[in-house]
This record gives structure tokens, sequence and C-alpha cells, in this order.
């Protein structure tokens, strides 16, 4: 019998373009919509810049049409795209309130963000945007046309390579083995960013096949290499969170970083954010 105390938990990534997260949340994201969890994917910009050969209305309908794809692949609840324009991000109050709004509408447990260090300036200012809604979200007279929450949600970072100012210090490490063709799946239905502007912006647009079978296999090679160096990277914490006969056998994985302006992530919180660890934890949240 069920536990009537037990909830879903509420999982919101904000990213900046309409791809981001499948790439770096894409496993963890599956993980949790398979165990009753609620995860909505948000990007800030309708990612109507990112490619060489189409633009404007007509680029971001077609990586609209991506995303809900790929949220459907995943097991979103919602994959919502707004309408600012790509590369033109910018931290401004508006936008602010344009988070706040959807931080509260959700009322997230944990947020997912990038880190403000990064070499896009859309992503920098996706994270300054968390970052300024954090803690607002809990004050009445902010936005008011929305309830304000009785919590800061926590926030975590997704991770990075970037070593300046700081390098990606991660808290969590999650195994995405049992997901990672479902992410992969996910990536796929990308087609304009991973087959045609990501190739043709890294000069390896000469090398993507033709054919259907022959490209994902491509983008396994390409893009699923992030991933096993992530876990052999963080291979210690992987033993830690998962003990040591599945920590070592762990290929692929995602890893996390908090954030210190929202509710902090602790030792004592990640079980309950992170359901995936211990045995019977059940993949649910005490409310």
């Amino acid at each position: 019998m069920a536990d009537p105390g037990w909830r879903p938990l509420n999982i919101l990534a904000i990213g900046a373009h309409p791809d981001d997260f499948d790439s770096r949340a894409g496993g963890t994201a599956a993980l949790y919509a398979r165990t009753g969890h609620r995860v909505k994917f948000v990007s800030l910009t309708n990612g109507g810049a990112g490619h060489h050969e189409l633009t404007g209305l007509a680029l971001a309908a077609r990586r609209s049409a991506e995303a809900q794809s790929a949220a459907r692949v995943l097991g979103l609840v919602e994959y919502q795209i707004l309408d600012h324009r790509d590369g033109e991000l910018e931290p401004t109050l508006a936008n602010r309130w344009d988070v706040i709004r959807i931080i509260r509408a959700f009322r997230p447990d944990l947020i997912l963000s990038p880190r403000p260090n990064d070499y896009h300036p859309d992503h920098r200012y996706t994270a300054l945007l968390v970052q300024d809604a954090a803690y607002m979200v809990t004050v009445p007279s902010v936005v008011p046309d929305v309830p304000h929450l009785r919590g800061n949600p926590t926030i975590a970072y997704v991770a990075d390579d970037f070593r300046k100012p700081a390098p990606f210090a991660p808290d969590v490490v999650v195994a995405i083995d049992e997901v990672v063709q479902q992410k992969l799946d996910a990536m796929h239905c990308h087609t304009s960013q991973m087959y045609e502007w990501l190739p043709y912006n890294a000069n390896r647009l000469a090398e993507v096949p033709a054919e259907d079978t022959g490209r994902r296999a491509w983008l396994a090679r390409w893009r699923l290499p992030a991933a096993e160096a992530i876990a052999n990277r963080h291979r210690d914490l992987l033993i830690t969170l998962y003990g040591r006969e599945r920590g070592e056998r762990v290929r692929y994985a995602e890893a996390f970083e908090g954030c210190e302006y929202g509710t902090p992530l602790t030792p004592e919180s990640i079980p309950r954010l992170f359901p995936f660890f211990a045995a019977g934890s059940g993949g649910l949240a005490r409310s």
C-alpha cells in the first residue's frame, strides 16, 4: 500500500536554449520521470539564432517542435519555450519576473541551472536570472500576481568543464547507464542542432551520415564520451553514493553542484532530492 505521506518531486530545469538540458541532464530527467516525478524543462530563448542557414521564426518553430518530441521521449510534463531572442538574453528585471513566475507556478523542489561562468552569454545570464529569482520567489510583494512560495527551492548546477574563476565541483553524480539510450533518443530529436548547426559550428558537418540509423550511431560516438568522462572523473563520489560494487561499474553519469542561493543541498537532502541511490528509497519525496 502506498504511503499517503509521500508525493512526487517537482524538478524544474531552466536553460537558455531548447536543447540545453537534453544534453546536460536528459538521463537524470528520464530517471525522475520513470519513477513518477514531475519534470519540466524551460528554455528562456526561442533558439532562433542557432543555425547556419535558418534564422528567426522558422528556426524557432522547428526547434520548438524538436523540443516537444524530446519531451515525449523523456516523459516530461512540459517543455516550455519563452519567446526571447536567441543570443540576446539579458538579466533584466522583466526577465527576472518571468523566471519568478515560472518557478512559483511549478513550485519546484529542485531547480537545475547552468553555472554563471560559461562560454555562451545566454547560458551565463540564465544562471544569473535563476540566482536573482532565488529568495525573491518567497517575497509576497515581488511579482504579486503569482502567489509566493513559502520555501526557497534548492538549486543545483549542471556539469561543465570551465575552470575559471572556479571549476565545477559536484555534490551529486547520477548513474544514467539504464537510460542512456533514452537520453540519446531525446538528443536525436534535435535534428537542427545535433546534425546541422553544432557539427557545422565544430567544422564536423561533413562527418554527419545522411540516413537516420547512421546519424544516431554517429551522435553516440560524438556526444556520449562526455557522460563517460563525468563517470570516470567522479568515480569516488559514485562509489560513495552507490556503493563500491555498483559505483565501479557505472559507465555513464551526469553531475550536479549545489548553488548557495537556494535552500542548501546537503547530505541530508540529497537522498530526498536525488532518490536514486539507496535501495528502498522508492523514488518519492516525503511531503
